[in-house]
């Protein structure tokens, strides 16, 4: 079964509002989607972590290691496409661009041998994952000790047993928020902090140490991911666990967090790290190190998918009768596309969402809503 074509969607979504973060604001959502066709006829979607238009360019480029390929060949066609740009392409957009890459081959692979690709991995550890609700972002108005604070009791309300909290602009301000959220959510509910690498170090520990009786689960993104260093020094001065990755690349990124003791949780992006094939490998020396492993989502249903996939495989960090098990990020921010593209949305119930089980990512793509949000 040879690859016949390779197409792009740049997805692009206006918001109704935006909102922002530590570093950043979002007015719209968007996404490279790929879409890899066969000679069989066989179609398989993949999904580009990052800018569409650099990812969607990068993928064009990698096209003449991909026209003719076997594609069931998912090894060969991801060295290959990693060795064609290793030089200037170990992290950032080229390795995105193979994400979506990946993604798509795997999904043409559990199609053709009618197959989930969690089966193909090894076979499902779990048939559903606990969620976490990702969300509580900023507005450009309003006060976020009221709306935010609201929409914390609005997971919790749902069923959620788990949320993350945005935080990375003031450490006074921040600390009053996480104090608010936590009385709203009580103490069964566990909270997670990402900072989205808005501090630095000094008020990164400040803020950690100001919070540590709160019973934290974790605190994502301290400092900018480029500063291990910092990392290590947040990680030696709180009881809470420290987390990032998703801006991580590679095993051989990861390599480097590993060696040096930078995070007690990893958070590679399927549609960014690598793909499925790359994060299995991270996951597998995550383990061999007894560091644990949840993956970064925020994007389409099709990341959603591929994220499911890999944690339905992911394996106990340590085994035993009662083991640690992997959750899910459930984002809730804006998106119109994310459930749209799919001709059934995956959903929570009470915090839990179920592996698929149909064969490749498990889901059905509506092309036309694909068409509606393209804009190139």
């Amino acid at each position: 079964m040879k690859i016949e074509q390779v197409n792009t969607h740049i997805i692009h979504c206006e918001l109704l509002e935006p909102f922002h973060w530590a570093i950043g604001e979002a007015s719209a959502r968007g996404s490279c989607i790929v879409e890899v066709l066969t000679d069989t006829g066989i179609v398989g979607w993949g999904e580009c972590f990052g800018p569409a238009g650099p990812a969607a360019a990068m993928v064009e480029a990698y096209k003449p290691w991909l026209i003719g390929a076997e594609a069931l060949a998912t090894e060969k066609i991801w060295e290959d496409l990693y060795a064609a740009y290793r030089d200037q392409g170990q992290k950032g957009v080229p390795i995105c661009a193979i994400s979506g890459i990946d993604i798509a081959l795997w999904d043409i692979k559990g199609k053709h041998f009618s197959a989930p690709i969690h089966q193909l991995m090894g076979g499902p550890l779990r048939t559903s994952v606990r969620a976490y609700a990702t969300g509580t972002y900023r507005t450009r108005t309003g006060d976020p000790m009221d709306y935010i604070v609201e929409e914390a009791a609005g997971y919790k309300a749902e069923g959620f047993t788990a949320m993350k909290l945005k935080i990375g602009f003031n450490v006074a301000d921040d600390t009053a928020l996480i104090e608010k959220v936590r009385e709203t959510i009580g103490p069964e509910m566990e909270l997670m902090l990402d900072a989205n690498h808005g501090y630095d170090a000094v008020d990164a520990i400040r803020l950690a140490q100001a919070v540590e009786h709160l019973d934290i689960r974790w605190f994502e993104e301290p400092v900018p991911p480029e500063d291990l260093d910092g990392y290590i020094s947040v990680k030696s001065a709180t009881s809470i666990p420290v987390a990032g990755g998703e801006t991580e690349y590679t095993r051989f990124g990861f390599r480097e967090v590993i060696r040096r003791g930078a995070m007690d949780y990893l958070q590679p992006d399927t549609c960014a790290a690598g793909g499925l094939s790359e994060c299995k490998k991270i996951a597998d020396m995550a383990n061999a190190f007894g560091i644990r492993m949840v993956p970064h989502v925020w994007g389409t249903g099709i990341g959603l998918s591929a994220a499911l996939n890999l944690l339905a495989v992911l394996p106990h960090n340590p085994p035993g009768r009662e083991p640690w098990e992997p959750i899910l990020e459930f984002d809730r921010s804006e998106h119109p596309a994310r459930q749209a593209i799919m001709a059934a949305p995956i959903e929570h119930v009470k915090g839990w969402v179920d592996i698929p089980l149909g064969p490749g990512l498990g889901i059905e793509i509506d092309r036309d809503a694909v068409t509606s949000f393209t804009v190139s």
